[in-house]
């Protein structure tokens, strides 16, 4: 692997605790019955939908950085998919955890577009990684 892209590998590996403590927080409000989570089947919803993206998002990130070596795409092009697809394990999951931050909101504000920014940049990041590898 690059060293860019061992570099990118290791900060995402970094975020992996990240993400299982956020598991350990969401179970914990489950088995404590902490108001605004429970009882509020939106923010739970996102919650739940934020933690799921944010490891699924990771794993694939580690996997994607092993083909953005292979690609054939100028260094340049590889330095911004490396960018666009490790910016989506950020910004899904901070959409959905942001847009429901109070225990009493019933509604997304509007960092809920993080998580359409994230999926923008997956989408660019895994189609210009594809196009590279064809």
């Amino acid at each position: 692997m690059s060293p860019e892209s061992l570099s990118t590998a290791g900060v995402l590996l970094i975020t992996v605790p990240l993400v299982a403590f956020g598991g350990v927080t969401l179970l914990k409000f489950l088995m404590r019955n902490v108001p605004g989570y429970l009882d509020n089947p939106v923010r739970r919803g996102l919650w739940r939908a934020g933690h799921a993206h944010a490891g699924v998002l990771v794993l694939f990130s580690l996997v994607a950085m092993v083909y953005v070596d292979q690609a054939s795409l100028p260094e340049g092009l590889k330095a911004l998919t490396r960018v666009l697809i490790v910016a989506a394990p950020i910004l899904m999951p901070l959409g959905f955890f942001l847009s429901v931050v109070r225990p009493g909101d019933t509604r997304p504000n509007r960092l809920i577009w993080l998580t359409v920014a994230g999926g923008s940049c997956l989408a660019v990041g895994t189609l210009t990684l594809g196009v590279g590898l064809l």
